[in-house]
């Protein structure tokens, strides 16, 4: 049973930073696209960042030049460091993964940016 796990969200200032995880686990093959999806109260979730098996990145507008989206291929995990943080990045991020064409999704991690 795949799962996949996100951590590293909490509470932070405006302009600070965070580096969420999300790390798949029961399976023994990597994932071949990881994304970072968020959803903002009363809003529907968006996509954020997105990274390919072999390395290839994109991102939301809104994220460009802010967020980087990595993976650590060994230890199956994705990572979202995200810098100079607004309190319209506050939301629910959560990690979507397919693996072998299925398709896989975490419960999230709340970030919360203070003005």
């Amino acid at each position: 049973q795949v799962q996949l796990v996100e951590s590293g969200g909490g509470l932070v200032q405006a302009g600070g930073s965070l580096t969420l995880a999300c790390a798949a686990s029961g399976s023994s093959f990597n994932a071949n696209l990881m994304r970072w999806y968020r959803q903002a109260p009363e809003k529907q979730r968006e996509f954020v960042a997105v990274i390919t098996s072999g390395g290839g990145t994109n991102y939301a507008d809104s994220v460009k030049g802010r967020f980087t989206i990595s993976r650590d291929n060994a230890k199956n995990t994705v990572y979202l460091q995200m810098n100079n943080l607004k309190p319209e990045d506050t939301g629910v991020y959560t990690c979507y993964a397919v693996i072998f064409g299925k398709s896989y999704w975490g419960r999230g991690t709340q970030v919360t940016v203070s003005s």
